[in-house]
């Protein structure tokens, strides 16, 4: 004979069931509330990202608004008038050139060079792990060991540039003192300081690539420089356009090598734009025109970095 459970049993034993059940762990409504919603966990970040991140910049944008000064008197609102007066700057724009420039110069070879020395590294050279240290070591020394090296070699009587054009019978050159190579000089520091940090992510990325292919166009009489063109590089395209994006905003914001080697000269050909933001806040004491300039390159630098992001999504 079958049995019937009282009407209601069923229903009261299954939401017993589904609020203990094993699955869920817990009854409903534990946990609720701002200790179950993960915000204690992310309070510490916020707090500091707020006070030494949006704090700052709020209160530079106020700054650049009004005609604070290093000297602590009295600030005055100005409203735009600093932001006219940056645009109508000719240092300001000369030391945005500088940077372009030095951008320019250094974002290329620090890209190439990269991948060269990856690639290098990659194809199974010996004593892989001296390479790998030679490469990336100089990226571990600080700007102040790296500047007191190159103004050694810099030097313009004992320095080993002008030794080794005097060996091939040039004459020397002011490495730090012609308008025409200081920015050169700087760059190649630049480049031999950094460039392997590029180098340890293109590693990365080759590392990380499917072997099925090479191997199939090795089977397929496909050689060495073919495969490289037309199956290593292209599958490095997204690595490439990671490492140019960076690259390019590191260099934009360039300042500790040039201002510890050349202070902007000779004649201010090398001073960049960050330099000249140094210079009118803590030399000429003008926090708020300092700000006013700070935020016009902070604008440069978001249309830079949408229009790499537009161009590199349009190649992929």
């Amino acid at each position: 004979m079958a049995v019937t459970a009282p009407a209601g049993a069923t229903g009261t034993s299954g939401r017993e069931a589904q609020a203990e059940s094993p699955g869920t762990g817990r009854r409903p409504g534990s946990g609720s509330g701002i200790a179950g919603s993960g915000l204690l966990f992310v309070l510490p970040f916020l707090l500091l990202f707020g006070l030494f991140l949006v704090w700052p910049v709020v209160h530079g944008l106020w700054m650049s608004l009004t005609d604070t000064s290093l000297t602590l008197r009295p600030a005055s609102f100005v409203g735009f008038a600093n932001y006219a007066e940056a645009l109508a700057d000719p240092d300001v724009w000369s030391s945005l050139g500088n940077t372009l420039v030095f951008t320019l110069l250094s974002s290329v070879p620090l890209v190439l060079l990269a991948l060269t020395m990856a690639l290098l590294v990659h194809s199974g050279l010996a004593g892989q792990w001296v390479w790998r240290l030679a490469y990336f070591a100089p990226y571990l020394l600080p700007v102040t060991v790296v500047t007191l090296i190159w103004e050694w070699l810099y030097q313009p009587e004992l320095g080993f540039g002008n030794q080794f054009l005097g060996a091939l019978g040039l004459g020397p050159v002011g490495w730090l003192s012609d308008e025409r190579v200081a920015m050169w000089s700087v760059t190649a520091l630049t480049v031999w300081w950094t460039v392997g940090f590029n180098f340890l992510l293109y590693l990365a990325a080759l590392q990380s690539l499917p072997e099925t292919l090479d191997e199939a166009a090795a089977l397929d009489g496909a050689g060495a420089w073919r495969r490289l063109w037309s199956i290593t590089l292209p599958q490095l395209r997204r690595t490439t356009a990671m490492v140019g994006m960076l690259q390019i905003l590191a260099s934009l914001k360039v300042f500790d090598q040039i201002y510890i080697l050349t202070r902007g000269g000779p004649s201010g050909t090398t001073r960049p734009i960050l330099e000249y933001v140094y210079d009118v806040g803590f030399t000429g004491y003008r926090l708020g025109y300092a700000s006013a300039v700070s935020y016009v390159f902070f604008a440069l630098v978001i249309v830079v970095s949408i229009a790499q992001l537009r161009f590199f999504r349009q190649g992929d």
